[in-house]
């Protein structure tokens, strides 16, 4: 095959990967998904600046908590966060890191916490996958996940590492359909990219 061939075989599978993602939603999801992303994180940042002028001092908190807690006992909540269901928003964490002596090697170490608590979830996907009723029930419980991922694979882990969607419950997802791990680990590296992103808001704000 020579080099116009390849080029235009390497457009056409291109051409009917755009197709399939179009036809199966992708496109729309991730549209829906950006605009619902964008209200919340406006509002998050609007309302710790509202409390952080007329309710509390954030740099007084977050000095507090500095010299009451130690970086590993909050680096710890985080992590069980990341890993059950990431029950505590990030942000709140990216502020804490912009308070401390050294603010990137923190935000640096939050979002490894957060890469290394989406791989647990991972596993705790995989683990669930091999009792039946606990199967059943979560396939129940995040059938909408599990659909989706079974469908878009990567780009839904892309999606879920980048935007304020539970990344735990991607990640639960992978693990329960048996996601190829090397592929979930690459995808999920930009789970350090949202971080520092976010980052750039947050500590500008405060």
């Amino acid at each position: 095959m020579n080099p116009k061939q390849r080029q235009s075989t390497k457009k056409s599978k291109l051409r009917l990967l755009h197709q399939y993602y179009s036809y199966t939603g992708f496109y729309a999801f991730v549209k829906s998904s950006l605009g619902k992303a964008v209200m919340p994180i406006v509002t998050f940042i609007v309302v710790l600046w509202i409390v952080h002028a007329f309710v509390i001092d954030f740099n007084t908190l977050f000095t507090s908590i500095t010299t009451s807690y130690s970086p590993l006992t909050i680096l710890l909540v985080f992590f069980a966060s990341e890993s059950l269901l990431g029950l505590v928003p990030p942000e709140i964490f990216i502020a804490w890191a912009d308070k401390t002596s050294t603010p990137l090697f923190y935000l640096s170490l939050l979002a490894l916490v957060s890469y290394l608590g989406g791989i647990i979830s991972f596993f705790i996907g995989r683990f669930i996958s091999k009792i039946p009723s606990a199967k059943e029930y979560l396939e129940v419980k995040m059938e909408k996940h599990i659909k989706m991922i079974r469908k878009w694979g990567g780009f839904l882990i892309i999606v879920g590492a980048l935007l304020p969607i539970p990344f735990s419950m991607t990640s639960i997802a992978a693990g329960i359909i048996k996601y190829k791990f090397r592929d979930y680990l690459l995808f999920g590296l930009l789970r350090f990219v949202r971080f520092y992103l976010y980052a750039v808001v947050i500590f500008n704000v405060f």
